[in-house]
């Protein structure tokens, strides 16, 4: 009864939080593509575990005493020199030192449909050892999540790839969204890719400004 007359207020297609069986309803009509689902009970009541890949992008201290978000010439040192690339196969582990940056990528490939967005977050075991992410899928969104962890604490720990790691909560909105209408720095990924902050427009034109007012 409960369960008839809240359909009957905010109906089936509503925007919101997905749950179990809309999730399953969009991955068998291929709206929602996750893969390689390796086990049935990645999929939770409003969620989706997915799992640690196999490349990795681990930021280290530079020639440099900083890392300079605002040159964007042949004559600057690049962000991605600020990281090193690693690789790991399934199965072998990777060591977050207190304090670090890492990047990588899911081992899922992800399409998302044009109305639903994904939340990533951690799984409450690896939250609980001081583990820190920010990142989200936009509507549209194809290819493997990437994913930037920060170890806040300050003993090292170590992790295992294809490891569930994240859960993913799927977003429903009210009007469909053309992830490729704009232009984007991170497109498509399947492997992590490190910070091209230099790269926004609003940098050279607020360099212009300056060289303008001096």
């Amino acid at each position: 009864m409960g369960k008839t007359l809240l359909k009957k207020i905010i109906g089936d297609n509503s925007p919101g939080i997905l749950a179990k069986p809309k999730i399953l309803e969009l991955i068998r009509k291929k709206e929602l593509i996750i893969t390689p689902m390796l086990e049935e009970n990645q999929i939770g009541e409003i969620s989706v575990d997915l799992r640690i890949g196999t490349d990795f992008l681990a930021m280290q201290q530079g020639r440099k005493a900083f890392i300079d978000t605002t040159n964007n010439d042949i004559t600057s040192r690049s962000i991605k020199s600020n990281f090193t690339e690693s690789r790991r196969r399934i199965g072998e582990t990777f060591l977050l030192h207190p304090t670090q940056t890492i990047l990588f990528s899911t081992l899922e490939y992800l399409k998302l449909p044009n109305n639903v967005y994904a939340n990533l977050t951690l799984r409450s075991s690896y939250s609980r050892l001081g583990l820190i992410i920010s990142s989200f899928l936009q509507p549209g969104y194809i290819g493997c999540a990437s994913v930037e962890v920060v170890n806040s604490g300050n003993t090292a720990i170590q992790i295992i790839s294809g490891a569930r790691f994240l859960q993913a909560k799927f977003i429903k909105i009210n009007d469909n969204s053309n992830y490729f209408n704009s232009h984007r720095k991170y497109t498509c990924q399947v492997r992590p890719v490190s910070s091209k902050a230099n790269e926004d427009e609003e940098i050279t034109t607020l360099k212009k400004m300056i060289e303008y007012n001096k």
